[in-house]
């Protein structure tokens, strides 16, 4: 487990961001989804963060285009909901946004990025904790990929939950990458 989350975070070093003046510009960026609400039916405070973030990028002129990627399912629709907050809360143009409704997870947002959408430098948008995993899923998909980190969430619940299920995710990462295990 150790070793595995140091070989994502080696290959990861130098290429996230949390300011935007220190961004260099893509051509693309990649949201990864979120639920737009919690259980409680209040809105996600991590979804409300990447939007923020991806509304900054496309605002400073860091990026042209932004892929929404996440689950769609019957009666559920992130990439819809990522752009419906985009273009009413945050100003940005509805048709600089692409939908990705088959991005069910991290590795498939990724995968899709490159193999359906044909982009190869973006800016992935997610939180930080988040962001080492997707930027290890895109170096070993030959993306030129940087990631802009949201704003994290600051409840010690939320951190320590986010922080523990990383540990795990990224070992599986590497269990993945190591055996070609592919995401679908």
């Amino acid at each position: 487990m150790v070793l595995a989350n140091i070989w994502v975070f080696s290959v990861t070093n130098g290429r996230t961001y949390t300011k935007i003046s220190k961004v260099p510009p893509r051509e693309t960026a990649l949201v990864l989804g979120t639920s737009p609400k919690m259980r409680s039916g209040a809105g996600n405070p991590y979804f409300l963060k990447r939007m923020d973030a991806t509304a900054l990028l496309y605002h400073h002129g860091k990026v042209k285009k932004i892929i929404v990627s996440g689950e769609k399912s019957k009666g559920y629709d992130e990439p819809a909901a990522m752009k419906r907050f985009l273009v009413y809360e945050e100003g940005v143009p509805e048709n600089i946004i692409i939908e990705d409704p088959k991005g069910f997870n991290t590795h498939s947002s990724i995968t899709r990025c490159k193999e359906v959408y044909k982009v190869n430098d973006v800016i992935i948008v997610s939180q930080g904790f988040h962001n080492l995993r997707a930027l290890f899923f895109a170096r070993n998909n030959s993306l030129n990929a940087l990631g802009f980190d949201a704003q994290d969430v600051s409840r010690p619940e939320s951190y320590y939950r986010n922080q523990s299920r990383e540990v795990l995710a990224r070992v599986l990462a590497v269990v993945h990458y190591i055996l070609s295990i592919s995401p679908e």
